[in-house]
């Protein structure tokens, strides 16, 4: 309640909370409250926690702070850089973060309640479990009744605000104001959405699986290409919005049932053609198939197989065979490739979004002494996905999308990865040595290119 409320009598009424003016901080300030916070984290004797609450601390800089557990409620964050800061359970309740910087911020399990992130840049931003419905600042007054504090009426507010490639999983937003906001290919499975105000917002590639949109109000968004499987959609408004290219529980493209024969009869002619260098049995071409429902593929031979725009969304492909195949465009997204082996094989411009890759051979494929075939993934989309440990030895992954994909312990020697995306990818100095990523994005500018990839 504003400080200048009035009793009936004509006199102020003494009873209400009067709102306290803000202090402000300076970056010295400030840097001083993190590094005790930061002994904190580690558990050193003088460290304290940074307790921020009601502060401005607009246009400072926070940028690759931990500040887990951090309090920051009502704090203005105005224009702040959040960037690669982590705030784990921190508490941001109805703070101001209108056009603060939290490019690949760690956001797990953080309280949101009624911030104002309007503007704000939360690009893969990791948001999992975290809580962005809509809150109220409340007071004590002095007779011990509560009264709501008057907030900037832009509280609770994602409007604008660009959160492409962000991970949303089991996050609560019901209620929230996200009106042309960006959430282009965020993780937004499980995410509570209810009575969410998402008009004109951007859903391009979102994966909404499990989600809850009940009663959400989506007109005039665009959602095209995203997943909405097991999405509870009651009562939403859907009005102009653009579905084209949604993967449902319905069969995108043609069903693998109308393929005149069972999955197992197809692996096993295909298989012959193979062995027998294509003199007996019949190649298998999956072009615009969906393969969902048609059994398991795990340890299958789709050798020289054709599968273009194929979709294998979610399946279990562990140990699969597709070496010299031709995947273009095919949808891999959340699927399971984990010891498979793609060698050799075409896979530009498919979407291996939250795919797990771990051990997988995507290196060339050696034919004899003097030639072999490099593995081509030109401008496929890898974001989030799991490549710890893979085989990517002489892979084309130019304009490829690997934003916060785990590359830890991958073989990237004479790779190509000129203008791919690595914003948020967990990958080490050591292990680019010999790649060329000439143009590419997100990586520390003290890293130089060391090898150009030859043909």
């Amino acid at each position: 309640m504003e400080s200048g409320a009035h009793n009936p009598g004509g006199g102020r009424d003494r009873s209400v909370p009067e709102r306290q003016p803000m202090a402000r901080l300076t970056q010295e300030q400030l840097d001083l409250v993190l590094k005790r916070h930061a002994m904190f984290r580690n558990a050193k004797v003088g460290g304290a926690r940074a307790v921020l609450a009601r502060l401005d601390l607009s246009g400072l800089t926070l940028a690759g702070r931990d500040l887990s557990h951090a309090d920051f409620t009502h704090a203005v964050l105005r224009d702040v850089d959040l960037s690669n800061a982590v705030l784990e359970c921190a508490t941001l309740f109805v703070a101001d973060l209108r056009g603060a910087n939290l490019r690949n911020a760690k956001l797990v399990k953080a309280d949101l309640r009624g911030a104002c992130l309007r503007g704000a840049d939360l690009s893969g931003a990791d948001l999992f479990d975290a809580d962005l419905r809509d809150g109220t600042l409340a007071a004590r007054a002095r007779d011990g009744s509560l009264h709501v504090m008057t907030v900037d009426p832009t509280n609770a507010d994602l409007g604008e605000a660009n959160l492409r490639g962000s991970n949303l999983t089991n996050a609560r937003l019901s209620g929230s104001v996200a009106m042309h906001t960006d959430f282009t290919d965020a993780i937004m499975r499980n995410a509570k959405l209810v009575r969410a105000n998402l008009r004109q917002a951007k859903l391009d590639g979102a994966n909404l699986e499990g989600a809850d949109l009940s009663g959400a109000d989506v007109r005039g968004a665009s959602l095209r290409g995203a997943v909405l499987i097991g999405t509870v959609m009651n009562l939403t408004e859907l009005g102009g919005a653009d579905m084209a290219g949604v993967l449902t529980e319905r069969p995108m493209g043609r069903p693998a049932a109308e393929l005149g024969r069972t999955m197992a009869e197809l692996l096993n002619l295909h298989a012959t053609w193979v062995c027998t260098a294509a003199k007996e049995g019949m190649a298998l071409d999956l072009s615009g198939v969906d393969l969902r429902g048609s059994g398991t593929l795990s340890r299958a031979m789709l050798t020289r197989g054709v599968g273009l725009g194929a979709v294998f969304y979610g399946m279990d492909l562990t140990g699969i065979q597709m070496q010299v195949g031709q995947f273009d465009n095919a949808d891999f997204r959340t699927a399971t490739l984990a010891d498979a082996d793609l060698r050799g094989g075409s896979f530009q411009g498919a979407n291996f979004s939250a795919a797990n890759l771990r051990h997988a051979k995507l290196d060339h494929l050696q034919i004899d002494t003097e030639r072999h075939v490099r593995t081509n993934l030109t401008g496929a989309i890898l974001r989030n996905a799991d490549l710890s440990g893979a085989r990517l030895r002489r892979i084309r992954l130019a304009q490829a999308d690997l934003s916060h994909a785990d590359l830890r312990g991958a073989d990237l020697r004479e790779a190509d990865l000129r203008g791919a995306n690595l914003s948020g990818a967990q990958v080490e100095e050591e292990q680019m040595r010999a790649v060329d990523f000439t143009g590419a994005r997100g990586l520390p500018r003290t890293w130089h290119v060391r090898y150009v990839a030859d043909d």
